[in-house]
């Protein structure tokens, strides 16, 4: 639907144009125009998302600070639900899981 329209009202628009500069309205020249720029937006929104996603990627696989600081919170909160779960045995099931899973 959104190309129908960019492309309807590019038709419009490339038909101004040539009619202000006098210039004959043929449709070859308005498909190769408009499918140029219609391409150099998908081009630069692609790359946009591409560098996003693996920009966000690299930085959460060399574990920047921000993923840290999730892996952190994560922990302390399952170490709060261990203790409300199973206050007894608690400390005694965190020190067993440090010792199998040592931190980084």
């Amino acid at each position: 639907m959104s190309l129908a329209i960019h492309w309807t009202f590019a038709w419009f628009t490339y038909a101004e144009e040539q009619t202000e500069h006098n210039q004959p309205i043929e449709f070859t020249g308005y498909f190769n125009q408009t499918l140029r720029d219609t391409m150099e937006n998908w081009q630069s929104e692609f790359l946009q998302l591409m560098w996003q996603v693996g920009g966000l990627s690299f930085l959460l696989y060399v574990g920047s600070p921000q993923s840290k600081e999730s892996e952190q919170r994560l922990e302390k909160k399952l170490d709060a639900i261990l203790q409300k779960v199973e206050p007894e045995k608690a400390q005694e099931i965190i020190k067993q899981l440090q010792k199998e899973y040592p931190e980084k």
